[in-house]
This record gives C-alpha cells, sequence and structure tokens, in this order.
C-alpha cells in the first residue's frame, strides 16, 4: 500500500520537497514544483521545488561559507558527524527503502540492500577522515625538508543519477566531507525525495548548515551554475558519456578537477567449460540488477558453441521464473522501468 508506505516515511518526517540550501529547507524563488512519480502505477508521490540557477549560486555561496569552518574542524570532529549519520541511515533503513521503492520503483530487497550499501560508504570514510596522511619525501639537497600536505580542495559539486538514488549521493557526498570539503548535490529530478531524506538525517547527524546542500529541477541551469562558479573547485558526476563530455568541456573554463563515472558497455561471456548453473546465475544477476537500469548491467551476453544450447534453455527457464511488479509487493523480483521514456527505449531496441 502506497499511502500506508507514505505515512510511514511522513511520520519518521523524512518526506521532504523543498531543497536544503544553508542550513534551510527552501521552495524555488519562483515557486514552481515538479511531480515525483510512483513508477510502478504512475501515481503522484509529491511535488518537489524546481529550482534553478538562482538557488544553485545561493547554494553555492553557502557551501562556500561553511568550507571555512568545516575544514578547519579536526579529522576526529568530522568523523564523529559523519558515523552519527551513518547511525541515522540505519536506523531508518526501512523508510528510506520505501521511500526508493516508491519513487525509483525498484524490489524493497534491493532497496533495502541499497541503504547499507549506502550507509557503507558514510561508515567507511568516517574512518578514513582520521586517515588522510601527507608524506615525507627524501631531499636531494641536505638543507631541504620536502613535505607533503592533503588539503580539502573546496566547494564540491556532485550531479547523481535515478539508478541509486542513496549509494550514489553517500559515495560521492561520504569522502567530500571527510576530508573538509563542502557539497552542492543535484539529485535526479526522478528521484529527489531519497536525496532530501538523506539530507535531512546528516543535518540530525550533526553536520553543520551549509555543509551539505541539495538542489534539484532545472538541469541545465544548475549544471550550468555549477560550472560557471569560480568557487566550485571539483566536479562528481555518475551517468552518460554524453552528459559526462559537456560538464567536462565546461569545467574547462575554470580549470575544476573533474570525476566521472560514465556509460557502460559491458558483454558477459560464458565459455564451454563454465559451471551451467554459476553461469545462468551470475549472468542473470548481470543482466536483471535493477531491473536493467545500471550503467554495468550486460547489455550482450556471448556463449561459447559447445555450452550455447544448454546455457540458452536454463537462462530462458530462470528469466520465466522472474516476477515483474511493484516494488512494494514481497514477490516481485523486477520493479518497472523509471519511466514512460524508458519502455519507448526497450520497444525500440527490442524491434531492432
Amino acid at each position: 500500500d502506497a499511502g500506508a508506505a507514505m505515512e510511514k516515511i511522513r511520520a519518521a518526517g523524512l518526506l521532504r520537497t523543498r531543497g536544503l540550501i544553508g542550513g534551510k529547507w527552501v521552495d524555488a524563488y519562483d515557486g514552481k514544483t515538479i511531480e515525483v512519480q510512483n513508477p510502478a502505477t504512475g501515481e503522484v508521490l509529491a511535488n518537489v521545488a524546481c529550482m534553478g540557477n538562482r538557488e544553485t549560486a545561493d547554494a553555492i555561496t553557502s557551501a562556500n561559507t561553511t568550507f571555512y569552518t568545516w575544514s578547519k574542524l579536526t579529522a576526529s570532529e568530522r568523523s564523529k558527524a559523519l558515523r552519527k549519520w551513518h547511525d541515522l541511515l540505519m536506523s531508518h533503513k526501512e523508510e528510506l527503502a520505501l521511500l526508493m521503492t516508491l519513487e525509483q520503483g525498484k524490489p524493497m530487497k534491493e532497496a533495502l540492500g541499497e541503504v547499507n550499501y549506502g550507509a557503507s560508504f558514510i561508515e567507511f570514510f568516517a574512518e578514513e577522515a582520521k586517515r588522510v596522511y601527507g608524506d615525507i619525501i627524501p631531499p636531494t639537497l641536505a638543507d631541504r625538508r620536502l613535505l607533503v600536505l592533503k588539503q580539502p580542495i573546496g566547494v564540491v559539486g556532485a550531479i547523481t543519477p535515478w539508478n541509486f538514488p542513496l549509494a550514489m549521493i553517500t559515495r560521492k557526498v561520504g569522502p567530500a566531507l571527510a576530508c573538509g570539503c563542502t557539497v552542492v548535490v543535484k539529485p535526479s529530478e526522478f528521484t529527489p525525495l531519497t536525496a532530501l531524506a538523506a539530507a535531512d538525517l546528516a543535518l540530525q547527524a550533526g553536520i553543520p548548515a551549509g555543509a551539505l546542500n541539495v538542489v534539484m529541477g532545472n538541469a541545465p541551469e544548475i549544471g550550468d551554475e555549477l560550472m560557471q562558479s569560480t568557487q566550485v573547485r571539483k566536479i562528481t558526476f555518475t551517468g552518460s558519456t554524453a552528459v559526462g563530455k559537456k560538464l567536462m568541456a565546461g569545467s574547462a573554463n575554470t580549470v575544476k578537477k573533474v570525476s566521472l563515472e560514465l556509460g557502460g558497455n559491458a558483454p558477459c561471456i560464458v565459455f564451454d567449460d563454465a559451471d551451467i548453473d554459476v553461469a545462468v546465475k551470475g549472468s542473470l544477476a548481470a543482466k536483471f540488477r535493477n531491473s536493467g537500469q545500471t550503467c554495468v548491467c550486460a547489455n550482450r551476453i556471448l556463449v561459447q558453441e559447445g555450452i550455447y544450447e544448454k546455457f540458452a534453455s536454463a537462462f530462458v527457464k530462470a528469466v520465466q521464473s522472474l516476477q515483474v511488479g511493484n516494488g512494494l509487493e514481497e514477490s516481485t523480483s523486477q520493479g518497472p522501468l523509471i519511466n514512460e521514456a524508458a519502455v519507448q527505449k526497450v520497444h525500440i531496441l527490442h524491434l531492432q
């Protein structure tokens, strides 16, 4: 029951529909909103603020201001705040998984797994915050000493996809906050609710106002503002190769550091000496994880001739046993695709 799930999320105080700038929940300055839909039913879950360049500029200013205090904290102090954020993510595991299933569609079992996966990044970097070591290099001259100090770079712009609404954020935000950077996150407009809930828990954990900001809505305007700002010193992005190229080009004018995880072109290869059961199980996971909506999903399966017939027969049976449905239903193993455009893309590829 999506209604009951939403009530549970609302009761936990985790249903946020406004952006987060400088520790305050704010509407879009022009009052515009966008609908967040349940891909399983088409039902509108919430209307969230549709932000653009002005809101992004303010988020960047807030992050830049906070950088000078957050980066001056000891590594131990930052570590404690991150550890508390991890603990809050885990204590709200079910609500976050429900929210993820509602707005992204993945089955609850996968959503619960993503909360564990996403929270683990915060746990890991909470520990690594205390291990950002420098170095001493043997000098070439007797009267010199060569030291390497590692320092936070500044404001980080993080642009994340809809297929892993929590884990892609924590994987980017965790290391940035751990080393003393501050962050402006732009989650996908299809799945902003999980990002906002996670940010709310970060505030509760003691991550200071302005250290983590969230803006969503008009992707081109938000992206352009992040690119043009001289205060943003790094961009991290997971998504398509085409968008990644634009971000790399846009970052050149201000010479930003860029980390890009782009696209995916992953064949699955099965040789004659493979164990059929293991090969089928592995291929099924590689192809159908998250309904085939991950960057490492196999987009072709190459099977050696000697094992082809046995593998094909076993693989077809395994695929036929998959249960497609609403991710909230316990029997579902394959949730819906994210939206109608994704469905049409699959139809076109099938016809080809």
